[in-house]
């Protein structure tokens, strides 16, 4: 966890040549997820212990936390922490921090006071076991148990995927404007992703905050306690996926929007996109589960306004528990009965103790 010393909350400015500059209103973020949420977490969804990191990103000040020094520490893995000083602060990136291969762990832990801001021009977390920039390290690069990534109590914003999807491709790359991770496997625990962006039209292209693609042996992405505000791209406001498995538990998801147009496969004439308000999953074999979790006043030009979930073999289950989803506008399409949500698979939604409305 962050190291700070106990003192007063007063403001600083940035010094010269830094890329972080501080919040003054107070030592820690505001805090993430669904504070009503109580689902229980299985402790494969949970934060790890970070008490004994491998390199600490900063010297005590503000001005020592840095973009460099956050890409240096991600490449390199292992456990990292933040010693920017008492008050949060805001590291602007220019570059992205991108995991390599032959990390057997990446955990990331802002302390509940580091913010990573992509000033709307950069991708800010990468992790591609398929990449051979990054190394690759066995014959299966889209199966693989390594590296983990693990993200928690930090906040993501203003982070921007470029990639755009060619028409009348297979593709699956593409959207994480906060984080892009392929292979391997990662989790997400007590962290905000506010205003972040991909590019705006694709069919398949997704996820503003998060693009999960080939998770080893199909193990879930787990979403805990995390907060998800004002991310807009072609699909997926939030969350984007194809053939993985999804726990969102406790977790606020609003003010989302899949802002693309033509829908999946794109209709004659249109680039494509436009469904998942907050969520967009497609693929064969997989499951999501939304529990103790807000969906609220997200919106999708084409179809399912909060989820939009197609399991195109009918192999897959989606499960509502002990959540609201509310208000949550579908621009052309939806299934009958479950207001913001479209859903293709076998038999419907499982929901259980929730408000869908």
């Amino acid at each position: 966890m962050a190291k700070a010393a106990a003192s007063s909350a007063t403001a600083s400015k940035p010094q010269a040549g830094s890329t972080a500059t501080t919040h003054t209103d107070s030592q820690l973020l505001p805090a993430a997820g669904n504070p009503n949420g109580h689902v229980p977490v299985p402790p494969a969804g949970r934060a790890v212990n970070t008490s004994h990191p491998t390199r600490v990103i900063g010297h005590g000040t503000s001005a020592s936390c840095t973009s460099a020094a956050v890409v240096r520490a991600v490449a390199r893995g292992g456990i990292i922490t933040f010693n920017c000083g008492p008050n949060p602060v805001i590291i602007t990136m220019a570059a992205t921090a991108k995991v390599v291969n032959t990390s057997r762990r990446v955990v990331l832990d802002g302390g509940g006071r580091v913010t990573l801001n992509g000033a709307g021009k950069h991708q800010i977390l990468y992790m591609n076991t398929c990449d051979p920039k990054q190394r690759l390290t066995t014959g299966d690069c889209f199966n693989q148990a390594q590296p983990q990534l693990i993200v928690q109590n930090m906040t993501f914003e203003n982070g921007y995927s470029a990639v755009r999807q060619t028409p009348n491709t297979n593709f699956g790359g593409g959207g994480g404007g906060a984080i892009y991770s392929e292979g391997g496997q990662i989790k997400v625990v007590n962290s905000r992703f506010i205003d972040n962006r991909c590019y705006r039209f694709g069919p398949d292209l997704g996820g503003a905050a998060i693009r999960a693609l080939a998770q080893f042996r199909n193990r879930p992405v787990y979403i805990t306690r995390d907060t998800f505000q004002g991310g807009r791209c072609s699909n997926g406001g939030a969350l984007s996926s194809i053939d993985v498995n999804w726990q969102v538990l406790n977790s606020l998801m609003t003010g989302n929007r899949a802002i693309g147009w033509g829908a999946n496969p794109a209709a004659p004439g249109t680039p494509g996109g436009g469904s998942g308000g907050a969520i967009y999953t497609d693929g064969d074999n997989y499951n999501v589960v939304i529990a103790g979790t807000i969906i609220r006043n997200d919106n999708a030009r084409e179809g399912g306004g909060a989820v939009f979930f197609v399991v195109d073999n009918n192999h897959g289950t989606l499960t509502i528990k002990d959540s609201t989803l509310h208000h949550n506008p579908s621009g052309e399409f939806f299934t009958a009965g479950f207001p913001g949500i479209f859903f293709h698979s076998s038999g419907r939604p499982i929901v259980i103790g929730s408000t869908i409305n």
